[in-house]
Formats: structure tokens, sequence, C-alpha cells
């Protein structure tokens, strides 16, 4: 259930709803969706944030505000940057990061989404204050635990998951290949096989498929290679503190996420080098499975807060300190929406 704050009297909402309700929405793969806009039913970019601090830099500046507060999650349409947008904040970790982002979908009508936030960095190469434009998402510890580390083989056949309803991923499919934890012995094996996760949509009904990595969109992704905001080396909320290296946005690799706060260097360098790893957070893929479940067109921007798990990042406290990241990953988002606006 809804509840609409400011905007037009109740009673003509409600009206508008009904005749609205039936309307036929038109999704990223050409088929009419039936059931969504049950709120709204205006065409809109769907913004999604994870933390108060990223999306309240975007809300201040949303033109037109009109707040729908639907399950207890309070929505936001409005004019952005030349864009009719919706934004909301998930709260933290997988589970509601996909449920809000599928209610966001369920209540308007979204033609595209757009995730902008914080993580850790995974790649050393990568320095806090930078924003990250992944190509591709993923769920890393989506897994087949193993009692050892030769690779599991449930089903008869190494790496056969098959009757179980599961897919090894390649990235581990070879003995070793699972996560080994360093020990007074040297490393020792967990058992940890990554999994391809499933996903069932309109287009590959009924069989599904197995995904490992969620591809951004591609013109999304061509209009985000053309954007240069400045970005801040000093935070809104203390400018006496201020990162060493300069921030730059950097485009291309994979993101990462997990139900879990990275604070492990030892796993951070093993992603890191098994996976290419860019950046690790607590709801991205979530948001890129529910985006790719409806056909929806996504991209996202997560600016780095600190190394995951890294004592060894003398920044970390100018991002805790000061905002920077929320600030850049923001300063990114604006003008992308304002570059998209220009180019359609």
């Amino acid at each position: 259930m809804s509840q609409r704050i400011g905007g037009a009297g109740t009673a003509a909402f409600l009206l508008a709803t009904l005749f609205m309700l039936p309307a036929a929405r038109a999704g990223a793969d050409g088929q009419n969706h039936h059931g969504g806009c049950i709120s709204e039913c205006l065409p809109r970019f769907g913004i999604v944030s994870a933390f108060g601090a990223e999306a309240d830099i975007l809300l201040a500046d949303t033109q037109n505000a009109t707040q729908f507060v639907i399950n207890g999650n309070t929505f936001t349409t409005g004019d952005l940057n030349g864009n009719h947008v919706v934004i909301v904040l998930t709260g933290v970790s997988i589970e509601n990061a996909a449920m809000t982002t599928q209610l966001m979908i369920d209540h308007f009508n979204i033609n595209h989404l757009l995730l902008s936030g914080i993580a850790g960095g995974v790649d050393a190469a990568n320095h806090i204050g930078d924003v990250l434009i992944p190509a591709t998402w993923a769920f890393p510890l989506e897994n087949y635990w193993n009692g050892d580390s030769t690779v599991p083989s449930p089903c008869g056949t190494t790496g056969d998951l098959s009757c179980l309803g599961l897919q090894l991923s390649s990235f581990t499919r070879t003995p070793g290949s699972d996560y080994h934890v360093p020990s007074s012995h040297g490393p020792v094996g967990t058992g940890l096989f990554m999994r391809d996760t499933f996903v069932r949509t309109s287009a590959n009904f009924p069989n599904g498929e197995y995904i490992f990595d969620y591809a951004v969109d591609p013109a999304m992704l061509q209009v985000a290679q053309g954007i240069h905001p400045a970005l801040a080396r000093c935070g809104p909320l203390n400018p006496s503190l201020c990162v060493s290296t300069q921030p730059v946005i950097r485009r291309g690799g994979r993101g990462l996420s997990a139900g879990f706060f990275l604070a492990n260097p030892d796993y951070r360098g093993y992603v890191s080098h098994v996976l290419q790893g860019q950046s690790f957070d607590m709801e991205t893929t979530a948001f890129a499975h529910v985006a790719y479940a409806n056909g929806i067109p996504f991209i996202a921007f997560r600016s780095l807060s600190d190394l995951a798990g890294g004592t060894d990042f003398n920044d970390v406290g100018a991002f805790f300190g000061s905002g920077l990241a929320e600030a850049n990953s923001s300063a990114v988002t604006l003008a992308f929406l304002t570059a998209w606006a220009n180019a359609h």
C-alpha cells in the first residue's frame, strides 16, 4: 500500500490512478509489461542509493518533488538535471537492495535504472574518492561449499551441479581454485567454489539461465565514457581532511557485491587476483539482478571510501570524516544525468 505526500489532492490522485492501472508499460526488451506503475505511470529514471548521505545530495537538487511512502520506503519523484526521476534509499545489504528496486519497478514506470553510492576498493591501484563505473557486476559469494579443495562433483561428474539446480562458475572449476585462508602451515582451502546465479526473465522463459556477470547497459556506459565532472579531494563535511591523490573516474572492470562488509585483506586479494575485481559493496549486484530480470537497462557508480579491509591505507580517515566519497559519486551521477538528457 502506498501513501502519497504532497502534490495533487488525494481524491484526484486516486481517480487518476484508477484510470492508469490497466496501462501497459514498455520495457527495454520492447515488450509490454503489465502490473507496473501502481502508484504513478509517468516514465521515469529510477535512482537508487544505499546510504542517506548519498541520496540527500541528489534529493537537494530535485525539482517538483513529491514523496510516496510505499511499505515504509520513501520514493521521491521529481525532475533532476533534465530527467523525470524517482529516487529511493534502499538501506544496506543484498536483501534490501533487491526488495526496494523491485518495489520501485512495480510502483513506477521505470525505463532506466542507476545506482549511486560508495564502496570499498578491491584493486589497490585505486584510491579513496575515485569513482568507479564497472562494466559488469558479480556475486563472488554465490558458492558451493565443498568439504575440501577438490572440484565438487555431487552429480557424478567433476564440476557438475545440475542435479541440484546449480552451475559452477568458470572461475573456480579446477582443484585448489577455491578461496584459501592463510595459516601458520601455509594456505588452507575453504572449499568455497563460486557459482553462477540463476535468473528467469520473459526473454529466457521457461528455462531461465545462469549468469556470473551482469553487464551494464552499453548505451548508458557510452554516455558515462564522455563525462568529466570535477571531483573533490577534500570532502564537504570537513574540508581540512583531504586525500593525498586527486580522485579520478575509472571506467570498466568488474564490481563485486555480497551480503557482508568486507574487512579481510586476504579475501580482498583473492577476488582481486581471481576476478580482477574493482570494488566491493553490499547492494549493487542485487540491484543489477533485479534490473536484468525485469529487462530494464542499468548502470552503477561507486566512489571508494577505503581499501576494503586495508589497514595499510593511509587515507581512510579522509572519507569517514569528510563525506568525500558520496560527494564524488553524486557529482558523477549529476553529470551523467545532464549528459543523458542532452543525448535524448
